[in-house]
C-alpha cells in the first residue's frame, strides 16, 4: 500500500502491538490510553455548536479532536474495528456539520473560528484530527475521502490560509501551530501546495513565514523563547508532531538538522528551565502546575532520545514523567529505561540562557547544587524581554513586569513563589476560563513578584510598549565550584534614574546541610526614593526577632500598581538586620535580611479589593527601605524537620543571626554574616564592568584588607 500513516507507519503499528499487555513505559502508556478512549467512546459521538471559552462545547470538541487522535492510532496498533468505526463515524460528522456552521464569536482579539472562539483551538483541532485520518484515510471510500477533505479540512485550510493570512504568517507560537496543523492537514489530504505554504510561508521565502521561519526566527541562540518555559512547551507539540511528519514525507529537508539542530537546542532549552519536581518556573503568563509530563515535552523527550542522542536526562525526565508517547520513539526510550538499573534524578546543571534572536536581550541564569542525599537546590534568576509580541494581537501580552525576578527551590518545592497568571483554566464560571481582571492589575505588576518595587511603582510604569523596548543584562555568572556558585544580572531605567543589579551566591558552609543563598539587590539613584523588596512565600509564619504590630482593621497597602490587592496584616520597624522564619511543608526557612534607616518590615495577604474571590490568598512578605543608594543583603537559610504525625521537630531555629552591608560602591559590596557561636563570615561582590570583573580585587574595610580574584568572593 503506497498511503502510509503520518507518524506511526503499518509496519511500527505491528511492532507496537507487540508491547500489549506488557508491564513497561510503553505497555503501561498504551493500557492508558486505551482505558481513557473506552471510557469516552460511550459517551457517543456529539458535534456541538458554539459555547464560552471553557464552556461546555469547548471541551466537548476539544475531547473528540483528543479521542479522535486516539482511535486512529490504537486501531493502526489494536486492529480494534470499534475504534476505527469509532473514528470514522467522528470525522464523518464534523465534515457534514462544519460548513453549516458560522464563524463563532470571539471573546479576545484572537480571530474565531467556526467551532471554538479562537483560532488557536481550531489550528489544535486540524492537526490532531489530520494526525487521525492519516491513520485511518486508507478505510474511506472515495466518496467519504471526499466528503471529509473538501467539507471539512479544506474549508479548516482556506480559514487559516486565506482568511487569516497575517496570522498564519506570524512567526510566533499561535503562528508555529497555524502553520503546522496547516502542514500535517496537507501531507494528510495529500495537497502538497498546502504543505508547501505551511513550510516555507504564503511569499514562498522561508523569511516573511512558515515552519522554517519559525524555527530560525522564534528563538535565541541558547533555543530559549521569550514568552517563558510555560509556553515554551505548549510549542514543543506542533515542532514536533509536524517535524515528524516532514521527516517521514520530505526526509531531503533535514528538518532535525535545520540551524544547527535547533530543534534539539530549544527543546533542551526549556527542558533545562525545570525546577528539580519537574514544575516550570513561572515566568510570564504562567500556570504554577505545568511541569515536563505535560504531553509536548512528554513528544520532544521521546524524539530527542532518538533522532539526538542518548542523554541520561532523557532517561531520567522519561523516569519522572512515568510514560512514553505511544510511537516508535516512545518504544525505544521504554526499552532504554528498563536496560538502565539505576537512574538519578534530571539534573542539567547550573546554566544561563540568552534571550533575543541574537542572543542580545538578556535571558535567564540557573544555579543548581546537589547533595550528598540527591536533594537539589535552585536558583533561577530572571533578566530577558518583555515576554509579549505585539506582531499579534496587543491581547497576547503575556509579559510581566519582573525584571530580575528571584525564584528559590529545595527540599522538593519552590519556596519563594512567583504568583503565575490570574486564570481560572477553562473554569467557565470563573470569568468564562479566560484572564481574570486581576491578571492585569496584580499578576503582571511587579509588586506580584519578588524583585524590588521602587516608589510603589512597577516597572517601566507599567507599559507594555515600554517595557518591550528594554531588557536586561548579564553581569557574572560563576559555576566553577560546587562549594561556590553565583550569578549576576543588572536591568537600567526601568525606573527613571534608578540603576538595578542583583547579585545571587549559592554557598556551602561546613555544618550547614544546605547551601546558603545570598541575594545582594543593589539599587543607585540621585533622588530618593522607597525601595520595596517583596518576597512571596507560603507556610506558617514561626518566629521574628523583632517587634511587630498586627492591624486590627485591615486595609490595602496602595490604591494601584498591584498594592490595592494586598491586605496590610502587620508591620514593625527594624534598625538593624531583621530574621522571619516560617514552616513550608516539612522544612523550615528564614530569610535574614539587612537594615537601613527607617526599614519596615510589612506583613501582607493577597486579596482585597477582589468581591469575586479570584486571586489565591497567599501571604507576602515586604522589606521596605528608603534612601537614594541602597543595597538589600538578604540570607535564605533552609533548616531544620517537621513532622507532625510523630510530633517530631529539629533544628527550627537557624544558624544565621544577622546580616550587615559593611561596604558598598561602584567597586565592590561587602557583606557580614553573624552566625551562631561567634561565627563570622564575610561575602565580598565585584560591582566592576566587564573585563574587571573578573580580575584582583582588594578592599579595605574597617581596617581589614580582602583580596579576592573573580566576581565573588566568601571569606569563612
Amino acid at each position: 500500500m503506497s498511503y502510509q500513516p503520518l507518524l506511526i507507519s503499518f509496519e511500527e503499528a505491528a511492532e507496537l502491538r507487540k508491547h500489549l499487555g506488557q508491564d513497561s513505559l510503553i505497555g503501561n502508556s498504551l493500557a492508558l490510553e486505551i482505558a481513557a478512549l473506552e471510557a469516552y467512546m460511550p459517551i457517543g459521538i456529539e458535534i456541538p455548536g458554539h459555547g464560552e471559552a471553557g464552556g461546555y462545547e469547548h471541551n466537548r470538541h476539544k475531547q473528540n479532536y483528543i479521542h479522535l487522535d486516539l482511535a486512529g492510532r490504537l486501531y493502526l496498533i489494536t486492529e480494534e474495528p470499534r475504534y476505527l468505526a469509532y473514528a470514522q463515524q467522528m470525522l464523518l460528522e464534523y465534515a457534514r456539520v462544519y460548513p453549516t456552521l458560522e464563524l463563532n464569536t470571539s471573546r479576545d482579539s484572537n480571530p474565531p473560528g467556526r467551532l471554538f472562539h479562537q483560532t488557536l483551538n481550531e489550528n489544535m483541532w486540524m492537526l490532531y484530527a489530520s494526525c487521525a485520518y492519516s491513520c485511518i484515510r486508507h478505510t474511506f471510500d472515495e466518496s467519504q475521502r471526499n466528503a471529509i477533505e473538501n467539507d471539512l479540512f479544506k474549508l479548516m485550510i482556506e480559514l487559516f490560509v486565506d482568511v487569516y493570512a497575517e496570522d498564519f504568517d506570524i512567526v510566533h507560537n499561535h503562528g508555529l501551530w497555524a502553520v503546522a496543523g496547516v502542514g500535517v492537514c496537507g501531507y494528510a489530504i495529500q495537497d502538497q501546495a498546502s504543505v508547501d505554504k505551511a513550510l516555507y510561508g504564503l511569499k514562498g521565502d522561508s523569511v516573511s513565514g512558515g515552519f522554517i521561519a519559525q524555527l530560525t526566527q522564534l528563538f535565541s541562540p541558547d533555543g530559549y523563547y521569550m514568552e517563558g518555559p510555560y509556553y515554551h512547551r505548549f510549542s514543543l507539540r506542533p515542532i514536533y508532531l509536524f517535524a515528524e511528519a516532514i521527516e517521514r514525507r520530505q526526509p531531503e529537508i533535514g528538518i532535525y538538522e535545520l540551524k544547527d539542530q535547533v530543534i534539539k537546542t530549544t527543546t533542551y532549552a526549556v527542558m533545562s528551565t525545570a525546577f528539580p519536581n519537574g514544575v516550570l518556573p513561572a515566568l510570564n503568563d504562567s500556570s504554577k502546575s505545568i511541569d515536563i509530563r505535560d504531553e509536548g515535552v512528554v513528544i520532544a523527550t521521546n524524539v530527542c532520545f532518538k533522532r539526538y542522542s542518548q542523554d541520561v536526562n532523557l532517561l531520567a525526565m522519561a523516569k519522572h514523567q512515568n510514560k512514553v508517547w505511544v510511537h516508535s520513539s516512545g518504544a525505544g526510550l521504554s526499552d532504554a529505561v528498563a536496560a538502565q538499573a539505576d537512574i538519578p534524578g534530571f539534573n542539567w546543571g547550573s546554566l544561563s540562557l540568552t534571550d533575543g534572536p541574537q542572543g542580545e536581550r538578556g535571558g535567564v541564569s540557573i544555579l543548581r547544587h546537589r547533595d550528598a542525599k540527591s536533594d537539589d537546590s535552585m536558583a533561577l534568576l530572571w533578566f530577558g524581554q518583555h515576554g509579549s509580541d505585539h506582531k499579534l494581537h496587543s491581547a497576547l501580552d503575556h509579559g510581566h513586569f519582573d525584571g530580575l525576578h528571584l525564584s528559590l527551590f529545595n527540599r522538593g518545592q519552590e519556596f519563594t513563589q512567583d504568583y503565575g497568571y490570574g486564570r481560572w483554566v477553562n473554569i467557565e464560571p470563573k470569568f468564562g476560563g479566560r484572564y481574570i481582571p486581576q491578571n492585569k492589575s496584580y499578576a503582571k505588576q511587579t509588586i506580584a513578584h519578588n524583585t524590588v518595587v521602587v516608589d510603589q511603582m512597577s516597572q517601566n510604569k507599567g507599559d507594555t510598549a515600554t517595557a518591550e523596548a528594554r531588557w536586561g543584562e548579564k553581569h557574572f555568572f560563576v559555576t566553577d565550584d560546587t562549594e561556590l556558585q553565583a550569578m549576576s544580572a543588572r536591568v537600567q531605567n526601568y525606573y527613571d534614574g534608578v540603576n538595578q543589579q542583583r547579585s545571587v551566591v549559592m554557598f556551602e558552609l561546613p555544618g550547614f546541610t544546605k547551601p546558603l543563598v545570598l541575594d545582594v539587590f543593589k539599587l543607585t539613584s540621585e533622588s530618593e526614593h522607597c525601595y520595596d523588596y517583596p518576597v512571596h512565600f507560603k507556610g506558617q509564619i514561626i518566629r521574628t526577632d523583632f517587634d511587630y504590630q498586627q492591624e486590627s482593621v485591615l486595609n490595602p497597602l496602595g490604591d494601584a500598581q498591584g498594592y490595592q490587592h494586598l491586605w496590610k496584616v502587620a508591620s514593625g520597624s527594624v534598625k538593624d538586620s531583621s530574621l522571619v522564619s516560617w514552616l513550608m511543608g516539612d522544612s523550615y526557612y528564614s530569610l535574614v535580611s539587612s537594615a537601613a534607616k527607617d526599614s519596615e518590615v510589612i506583613f501582607a495577604r493577597i486579596g482585597a479589593n477582589d468581591p469575586d474571590f479570584n486571586l489565591r490568598s497567599e501571604p507576602v512578605l515586604i522589606l521596605r527601605q528608603r534612601g537614594k543608594n541602597q543595597v538589600f543583603a538578604n540570607v535564605f537559610e533552609t533548616h531544620g524537620y517537621f513532622n507532625e504525625a510523630i510530633e517530631a521537630s529539629t533544628d527550627a531555629r537557624g544558624q544565621v543571626e544577622s546580616v550587615s552591608v559593611l561596604h558598598s560602591d561602584d567597586y565592590a559590596t561587602l557583606v557580614e554574616l553573624q552566625l551562631t557561636n561567634s561565627r563570622v563570615v564575610m561575602v565580598a561582590v565585584s560591582n566592576q564592568d566587564g573585563d574587571a570583573v573578573n580580575a584582583d580585587h582588594q578592599l579595605t574595610v574597617n581596617g581589614q584588607k580582602y583580596q579576592w580574584l573573580g566576581p565573588v568572593k566568601v571569606f569563612a
